[in-house]
């Protein structure tokens, strides 16, 4: 789909001199970097020389009316158009580029995905890459996205790998549109976007696979837009790719930044604001009528271009089936022929062997009629005789069904018995284990008591003594209080009386004060003494407290012993009363296994064949006839062979079997001999 971009008035296309002005003061105020500006600045001037002679050339060719062929008006039109767009396309890049360099100057920052001037940017580049894009038919529908062309890089250029494998890599990405779209964030990340485009540009052989010849990238404006992109490794970008929905964004672009530029460099505000906004209006309302045309025209020509490669696959299979069909139509025609054929002759030879066979089957006839006659007889005999043996097999099947519910009732009854007398040993060995700490702890306890009792009398002995020595020095001291107060009174009484005897009095008194002395000595040893019997008194106190409470625990163990010694006694007689029932049941154990014994022996006897496979027999075991068609193969239930209907039509019940079941004939006599004896 070819995008048109119109310029409605060419006051808007900026002349080389304003250019150049605009420029000599972009460069003053953001200091941009003097060879990637000069760079710039060279493409611009040729762009801006090569965009206003075309314009002129245009113009003069839609004036002046030349006598023209309709194949070459055809042509020189296509070429004009192809012209225009390429122009118009350049110098929308040329203006993208521009604005997206001055704001990333004059924010001073790293950019971020969200800034306006980037998004148009990319906008702008995606509609370059796009122009003159070949439509590549699969098998899905018609393809035409720009990251084809954008994956012959990583083969040309070795360092594009990175970025091929990182956009190959990311789950969210699932249209080729969106891997172009991350494929073009990464490289201008690396700033080294105009680095790839020139490889590709320098070979432009593998580019004609992917553009049309007019296409921008073929042309010389692609070589100028590379030029460009190389003033754009002065911007530093920071995208992230996480999160952003690529596959599904709109390209449309926003010609108000561009509107605005104009006016700012042109610096008319007077007359020109109303007609530019006029123009951006009218063009925001083409563009998106154009987008919304566009997008309703893609979606329409994806569904018909599927249901188209529907049809012709379904077509294809079509015919497929038919041609295959008619082969199988004519080979089933001559098959058809050749069975008639065969069929007319088997019955020419059907026909003279019925005639054969119904003079023999006459001949034969009366000689079977006879026969018959005398067989009639035997049968009715051996029907009697059947009868008589199938009462007898109901009867003893009985017999044995009975047997074996008896058995399997004595096979639980047996493990029951078992799993309880295991219980009962394990109840009767943890009663003794009991038993016999409670009897050592009773042991322990009346030693322990006996101890203890001892201590105590030990104690109140004790205890009296002390008693007894404490009131001796009670009346010990009351005595010397006694001497005291004597001597004292004797002392005064000295005094008065012997008043002259002053000397004598102070001898007597000093041998008085060395008697106190020791007196006082002699109290101070008894308190101490007297002190300490009282703690003595005081620890055999909480002593005999302990013992008490010790005697009462030994009295509860005591009756907890007696509760234990009853119980024992009860468990000892549940004891004797299980043995006696284990000893009966032990009696019906072995009698039962000798049952189980003689009955497995009788199922080993039985069950000792093997199932023989069908492809393994050819011959019946008994009468050696060869297997047909009407002589049909039967498995004998019990021994496993395979047998003829007529050796193995007996029918009985078996262990296996809960129904009656095919039989041989030998098994069928030794089954029966074996239940006869058994029920005997």
């Amino acid at each position: 789909i070819k995008e048109d971009f119109e310029i409605i008035d060419k006051k808007q296309i900026p002349n080389t001199t304003e250019l150049k002005s605009e420029e000599k003061e972009k460069t003053e105020e953001a200091r941009w970097s003097a060879p990637i500006l000069s760079l710039a600045k060279k493409a611009s001037e040729n762009l801006a020389l090569g965009y206003g002679n075309a314009l002129k050339s245009a113009a003069l060719v839609g004036f002046i009316s030349k006598p023209v062929s309709n194949d070459s008006t055809a042509k020189t039109t296509a070429r004009y158009h192809a012209m225009e767009e390429r122009a118009n396309l350049m110098n929308m890049m040329k203006l993208s580029i521009k604005i997206l360099i001055q704001s990333a100057l004059s924010l001073g920052r790293t950019l971020d995905s969200d800034f306006p001037p980037l998004q148009q940017f990319f906008v702008v580049l995606e509609h370059c890459l796009k122009h003159g894009l070949k439509v590549k038919k699969t098998f899905i529908g018609q393809n035409k996205s720009f990251f084809g062309p954008l994956e012959l890089v990583e083969k040309l250029c070795p360092e594009a790998s990175d970025i091929a494998t990182s956009v190959k890599n990311l789950p969210e990405l699932k249209t080729a549109v969106g891997r172009g779209r991350a494929w073009l964030y990464l490289a201008l990340m690396q700033k080294k976007l105009a680095d790839y485009l020139k490889v590709l540009l320098d070979h432009k052989h593998l580019l004609s696979e992917f553009y049309e010849p007019d296409a921008l990238m073929m042309e010389e404006e692609g070589a100028v837009i590379v030029g460009l992109l190389v003033g754009l490794n002065v911007i530093d970008a920071n995208l992230c790719l996480k999160g952003e929905d690529l596959d599904s964004q709109v390209g449309v672009i926003d010609f108000s930044l561009y509107l605005k530029e104009t006016q700012d460099s042109d610096g008319k505000q007077d007359g020109g604001i109303t007609a530019v906004l006029d123009q951006k209006h009218y063009v925001e309302e083409l563009n998106r009528h154009l987008s919304c045309t566009v997008a309703d025209l893609q979606n329409k020509i994806d569904c018909l271009e599927k249901t188209n490669s529907k049809l012709q696959e379904e077509l294809a299979a079509a015919t497929d089936r038919i041609g295959s069909l008619q082969e199988e139509q004519q080979q089933l025609k001559q098959q058809n022929e050749l069975i008639r054929e065969r069929s007319e002759k088997s019955v020419e030879v059907t026909k003279e062997d019925t005639k054969v066979e119904l003079d023999t089957y006459k001949q034969s006839r009366q000689g079977l009629d006879e026969m018959y006659s005398d067989i009639w007889k035997q049968l009715k005999e051996e029907k009697k005789n059947r009868l008589e043996l199938e009462k007898e097999l109901e009867l003893q099947i009985g017999m044995k069904t009975e047997m074996e519910i008896a058995m399997k009732l004595l096979e639980k009854d047996t493990h029951e018995k078992q799993d309880t007398l295991v219980a009962l040993r394990q109840q009767l060995e943890e009663v003794k284990a009991i038993n016999l700490q409670m009897f050592h702890k009773s042991q322990n306890a009346e030693c322990s008591l006996q101890q203890k009792t001892e201590a105590i009398s030990s104690f109140e002995g004790k205890t009296n003594e002390m008693m007894s020595s404490m009131k001796q020095m009670e009346e010990r001291l009351q005595h010397a209080e006694k001497a005291r107060q004597t001597a004292e009174e004797r002392c005064n009484k000295m005094k008065q009386e012997l008043a002259g005897r002053l000397d004598t009095c102070r001898q007597q008194m000093s041998q008085l004060d060395s008697k106190c002395s020791t007196l006082e000595k002699e109290l101070k040893s008894e308190k101490e003494q007297r002190q300490t019997l009282q703690k003595e008194l005081h620890q055999e106190k909480d002593a005999t407290t302990l013992l008490k409470t010790e005697l009462q625990q030994m009295e509860g163990l005591k009756k907890e012993l007696r509760k234990l010694q009853d119980e024992k006694q009860q468990l000892e007689k549940v004891c004797e009363e299980q043995e006696q029932a284990l000893q009966e049941m032990g009696l019906h154990l072995s009698q039962s296994k000798l049952k189980m014994e003689d009955i497995k022996e009788v199922n080993k006897a039985l069950k000792g064949h093997t199932w023989l496979k069908d492809d393994e027999a050819t011959h019946c075991k008994q009468c050696e006839k060869e297997f047909s068609i009407s002589r049909r193969k039967h498995h004998c239930r019990n021994c496993g062979d395979i047998f003829c209907n007529t050796c193995s039509s007996n029918e009985l019940a078996l262990p296996s079997y809960p129904k009656p079941v095919r039989v041989c004939d030998t098994c069928h006599t030794l089954l029966l001999q074996r239940c006869s004896s058994n029920s005997s």
